[in-house]
């Protein structure tokens, strides 16, 4: 059925064209199509706004003191058609997004420069932190989608996951420590190491997948920014935890080491956006170059 604005914009073709008929053939409608929408928008209004003549129609009185307001409904909804239009298209509109620290290396610039390049008048916002912030602004309405892990092997909840890729597990040695030519770790050899971690509950960090085989990491200092977690590293102070994403982004003096898969599971990576409702295109266009650049650098 069409809707009270739609109405208006028939009356203003009857209006300029003195015809049923004509504003008929103008609009892809039947004549009695037309007629019944005036007749609608008549009840409405609670009085005649045209005069059926033997041949066309014009406007009564009620009729022509509805005109001016009707063209001034009519441009409000061409704007908006517009603004639609150019919403669907990308020719503008916003993508609020979020990610944690270890996405940015690579994952979402990767992803981000391929929107912009594609969708420049899209205006992106982004915040940063943990996953359980982003999740939590998800859910509120502020964002449109986030890039988060999970170490539960499980998908994140109260939200729709679209999987990315699973991310192993690295310990970043000095380069003169003595399991840097290690081709990989399991945790009880670094049982009298010091770790450099994010804070002082291992369960709350990236050590929260190792926890249930037992292991209890020493923690020698507490550093969240990953240039100073690498430069306590290369002072021999500790080790710690690098997820993949990040490794591309270790300094040269620093070792690498992959962690035994028992040990630390992969990380789950994910893209997700509201339950319920659907993304955006802006979001589902994002979406898909995420998957993209996932793909590329798991290969």
């Amino acid at each position: 059925m069409p809707t009270p604005h739609s109405l208006y914009e028939v009356f203003l073709h009857v209006a300029r064209l003195a015809s049923f008929t004509a504003a008929a053939r103008s609009l892809g409608y039947t004549q009695s199509a037309v007629s019944r929408q005036i007749q609608t928008l008549e009840d409405e209004w609670g009085t005649p706004l045209f005069d059926r003549l033997p041949r066309g129609v014009r406007l009564t009185e009620a009729g022509r003191l509805l005109l001016p307001h009707a063209e001034a409904v009519g441009e409000r909804l061409r704007t908006a058609r517009a603004e639609l239009d150019a919403l669907r298209t990308l020719g503008a509109g916003r993508l609020r997004i979020g990610s944690f620290s270890t996405a940015d290396a690579a994952l979402l610039p990767r992803a981000l420069a391929a929107f912009r390049a594609r969708h420049p008048a899209v205006t992106v916002t982004r915040t940063e932190g943990p996953s359980a912030r982003h999740l939590a602004l998800l859910a509120a309405g502020e964002l449109d989608l986030a890039v988060v892990a999970d170490t539960s092997g499980r998908p994140p909840r109260d939200c729709t996951p679209h999987h990315l890729l699973d991310e192993r597990m690295y310990v970043a040695l000095p380069g003169g420590h003595r399991l840097a030519g290690s081709a990989g770790l399991r945790l009880a050899e670094l049982a009298d190491e010091d770790w450099i971690a994010a804070g002082t509950r291992p369960e709350e960090t990236l050590m929260h997948s190792a926890l249930a085989s037992g292991f209890r990491p020493r923690t020698g200092f507490v550093a969240a920014d990953w240039i100073a977690k690498q430069g306590f590293v290369a002072a021999g102070l500790g080790v710690t935890l690098v997820p993949e994403l990040a490794a591309s982004s270790v300094r040269p003096d620093l070792v690498l080491v992959p962690l035994h898969p028992d040990d630390a599971p992969r990380r789950g990576v994910y893209a997700a956006t509201p339950r319920g409702i659907s993304p955006s295109p802006a979001a589902s266009a994002l979406l898909a170059l995420l998957k993209e650049a996932a793909d590329g650098l798991a290969s």
